[in-house]
């Protein structure tokens, strides 16, 4: 089978530079996709370099790069260390995560990603999984759905979007993308629909995909896997990854302080090397998937 139609990586050039590749290093690409960043990773390691890449899509599958450096394994990345161990790995010496939603997975409409097509209602990233945009929308009860929208998809009007839906599916299941649209209708001005509907969107996804406590299992074992001096680059989409990612390179947890000596001092597993990195206008230009992107690189100290 051929390979999938993906778009251009994001942010390739900044994000494989912040690893600083070594080139008889051990990397991993924890979000194959496309294989985009893995080639550059491949492009600058030496012949006895390797990189291991992850991705849960069966689709991207298609993807893989032939070349005895490389090795695609076909799982959810809150497994990372499991597998690299059963593949007689310890300690890497940089990690790449490109969070959120393939531009591939965002342009085949029935995977149900997109707010431009119609779909059933689906959103899963892993399509062996029971738990779908379906079952949120249809078997949530009305307090699961309004702490989704508002939790996932920080919307105002998260209790006014639950009532609604839990009043219209007693007549039928909700079953496709346009079917949710209609159903939600009064809640979308015409003004700012199609923000309003990304953001439902991505709230439903997030919950589908368990993208949250996927990235907080991710960045705990991080610190573990790194070999010191190791390096990670993450890029995220939206504000929720974002914080959760700049937090952990502060302070080592989600919540809450370190606990400081008694200098008042405390020790965290990483340290970020330079600023936020965002993409160029150009870059957006021609890759819109790029206009939120955020990267942030750290390293194990």
């Amino acid at each position: 089978m051929k390979a999938m139609e993906y778009h251009n990586p994001v942010l390739l050039k900044e994000t494989v530079d912040g690893l600083n590749i070594i080139e008889d290093g051990v990397y991993v690409d924890v979000t194959f996709g496309g294989g985009g960043h893995s080639k550059e990773i491949l492009n600058r390691l030496g012949k006895n370099g390797k990189l291991i890449a992850f991705d849960q899509d069966q689709d991207a599958l298609l993807n893989t790069i032939d070349d005895s450096r490389f090795t695609l394994i076909n799982e959810n990345f809150r497994y990372v260390k499991r597998f690299l161990r059963f593949y007689g790995v310890k300690a890497v010496d940089g990690i790449l995560a490109d969070f959120g939603v393939s531009s591939h997975q965002f342009d085949v409409p029935k995977r149900g990603f997109s707010i431009r097509f119609e779909a059933d209602l689906d959103m899963r990233m892993n399509q062996q999984e029971i738990l779908s945009a379906y079952t949120v929308i249809n078997e949530y009860d009305e307090q699961q759905l309004r702490q989704v929208f508002w939790q996932y998809g920080e919307l105002r009007n998260a209790p006014a979007l639950a009532k609604t839906i839990v009043l219209n599916r007693e007549e039928d299941d909700i079953i496709t993308t346009e079917q949710l649209k209609n159903v939600l209708k009064k809640h979308l001005p015409a003004y700012k629909e199609n923000k309003i509907l990304a953001q439902i969107y991505q709230a439903i996804r997030i919950e589908v995909n368990q993208e949250i406590e996927v990235l907080k299992e991710f960045l705990l074992q991080t610190p573990d896997l790194l070999k010191t001096g190791g390096r990670i680059s993450f890029i995220s989409y939206h504000s929720l990854e974002d914080r959760l990612v700049k937090r952990f390179i502060r302070n080592g947890m989600f919540e809450g302080e370190p606990e400081k000596d008694m200098f008042g001092n405390f020790t965290v597993p990483l340290k970020k090397i330079g600023k936020l990195i965002i993409p160029t206008q150009e870059e957006i230009k021609i890759n819109n998937r790029a206009r939120s992107a955020k990267l942030r690189i750290a390293e194990k100290i």
